[in-house]
């Protein structure tokens, strides 16, 4: 079949929206119709070279959709059910998801080669080439083919182009909170970078019963967008933000300091690392360059403070029990999906999307797709 996405053909350049072939599912696989995907910073890490996928590509991993088709040996999907798409894949046998560690899982090793799990092959295709797809999804595009092991299903009420940022970002930042960072009721937190992760951090840290948590982010709407989530304070530089924690914490330190940034920089630990208290826990939930190979920080306040840096990735959760919690809390009204959201675009638009990422003007950018127009008619 035919249909539209947004293809990477070079480093640094637009994204181009053209017509791209699709192979039918095969043993494992499903076709989904997209709803919705969110724009996440990793695919900026792609366009720049920062992480090295192969190109020429299909972005996006951050989907939700109805399925339409299934291969063979799919027997717990079928046409009609609504999935998010879990950017890391998961088996359910692997040493990793027998444990609860869906997250580690081992299949989440081949996602970076672009292809589909079981044979690295290619089922999209355009200008007679084989195209890669990102974490095997390939969610800027109205149709893609997935293993069925990235897939969850979900209560079909739920609003896809909501339930899409559960793919990635909003479980890598709740859980970063919740479960990497294990925030307490009384903790003093402090959240660097407010965009789709440190905006959901936020919100788990609020949950958690943290007693102050201070947001750092240059731009001016976001600091404001911080303090209607719940954040106690902002600042809008490392060199504020101590100060800030200072005050705020009784000069004790965070208890717990979460890096969201947009890009990690090594050079940023060491500030982090004095804002942490005494145990207190450093934690990384965003990403780096991968040519980056260098980090200073005092060894010595490591070791005499007993503070910890602690990485996670996905919130160190279990997407399958986690995505439909996640929207369970966001029908309670506990998390706020829709304040995630701060505008949305036709796939045509992706690059306006992106330019609005780079200047500060989204906590998180949306693609909505015809199925979804279709579905609110």
């Amino acid at each position: 079949m035919e249909t539209q996405a947004a293809i990477l053909w070079e480093r640094n350049a637009p994204w181009s929206v053209e017509t791209v072939e699709l192979d039918p599912p095969k043993t494992g696989e499903v076709l989904v119709e997209l709803h919705a995907s969110g724009m996440c910073h990793t695919e900026e890490h792609i366009l720049l070279g920062d992480m090295p996928f192969q190109i020429p590509f299909v972005g996006g991993h951050e989907g939700a959709g109805v399925v339409k088709a299934v291969g063979e040996h799919v027997s717990w999907l079928q046409p009609g059910d609504h999935v998010v798409f879990s950017f890391v894949p998961t088996c359910g046998r692997c040493p990793s998801c027998s444990t609860g560690h869906q997250n580690l899982c081992d299949l989440g090793a081949l996602i970076g080669r672009g292809r589909q799990i079981l044979d690295g092959g290619s089922r999209h295709h355009a200008r007679g080439q084989d195209l890669s797809i990102s974490s095997a999804l390939g969610t800027f595009a109205h149709h893609t083919v997935v293993n069925e092991a990235s897939c969850v299903k979900i209560e079909p009420h739920h609003a896809l182009d909501r339930a899409c940022l559960l793919g990635c970002g909003f479980v890598t930042g709740w859980g970063a909170s919740v479960y990497a960072a294990e925030i307490e009721p009384g903790h003093n937190v402090v959240v660097a970078g407010l965009g789709g992760i440190g905006a959901a951090a936020l919100q788990g840290a609020k949950l958690s019963g943290a007693r102050t948590i201070t947001v750092i982010d240059p731009s001016e709407f976001k600091r404001e967008k911080a303090l209607e989530l719940g954040a106690t304070h902002v600042a809008a530089s490392w060199e504020e933000a101590a100060e800030v924690v200072k005050e705020a914490t009784w000069n004790r330190g965070a208890d717990r300091f979460i890096c969201a940034m947009g890009v990690g920089e090594g050079k940023l630990i060491a500030q982090a690392l004095r804002m942490v208290a005494k145990r207190g826990w450093l934690v990384v939930a965003n990403m780096h360059r991968l040519a980056e190979k260098e980090v200073a920080v005092s060894m010595m306040d490591l070791a005499l403070m007993e503070k910890r840096i602690v990485g996670t990735l996905y919130g160190s959760g279990n997407p399958r029990s986690d995505i439909p919690k996640m929207l369970e809390l966001w029908s309670s009204g506990s998390v706020d999906l829709d304040a995630m959201v701060t505008r949305t675009y036709p796939l045509e638009k992706i690059n306006d999307g992106f330019e609005d990422m780079r200047s500060a003007r989204n906590i998180r950018g949306v693609l909505r797709y015809p199925a979804a127009e279709a579905a609110d008619a």
